[in-house]
């Protein structure tokens, strides 16, 4: 009788069962990232919009600078560097940073909130504004009897110091 000299190639089955072990490990990491990937993506859209937000109103707090005393900005209604106010101006935004018009309480498809507060003494030449964009915009309360505003209670928010020169 005579024996082969052969051997035959192939994997054990040890071998497949590790080879298994390891991916399933490497996939299950995998899966587990997948959840604050999205929720560091949302935080990204969300603070693109607050700056895109924030650009607006500098944009319309220095269309408004050479606006006679006593008038607002054309687009969102804000008080300029005319302002003798104690309280800032509050603007309301939803989820696409468009702007939503309000007569004071906050409407109920807003996303973001942005305050601007003036800061004294604008020179002859020079506004300033410090403006904070913050979301959710429910979230955010104001003092009713101050006007002020509690950003500690906001998930997330942006500020900007803002000089506009004439």
């Amino acid at each position: 009788m005579k024996h082969s000299s052969q051997k035959t190639s192939g994997f054990s089955l040890v071998e497949v069962t590790l080879a298994i072990g390891v991916a399933a490990f490497a996939l299950l990491a995998v899966m587990a990232m997948l959840p604050v990937g999205l929720k560091t993506q949302q935080a990204s859209v969300q603070q693109t919009t607050a700056t895109a937000i924030s650009t607006q109103i500098v944009s319309d707090l220095t269309a408004a600078l050479r606006l006679p005393p006593g008038l607002e900005s054309k687009q969102f209604n804000l008080h300029g560097h005319w302002a003798a106010m104690m309280t800032p101006d509050i603007v309301y935004f939803d989820q696409n940073g468009d702007y939503i018009s309000t007569n004071g309480a906050a409407p109920s498809n807003a996303v973001f909130m942005a305050g601007v507060t003036y800061l004294d003494p604008p020179t002859e030449t020079t506004s300033l504004a410090d403006i904070t964009v913050a979301w959710p915009a429910a979230a955010v309360p104001i003092n009713q009897s101050t006007g002020q505003i509690d950003y500690t209670k906001a998930t997330g928010g942006i500020e900007t110091f803002s000089a506009i020169n004439r």
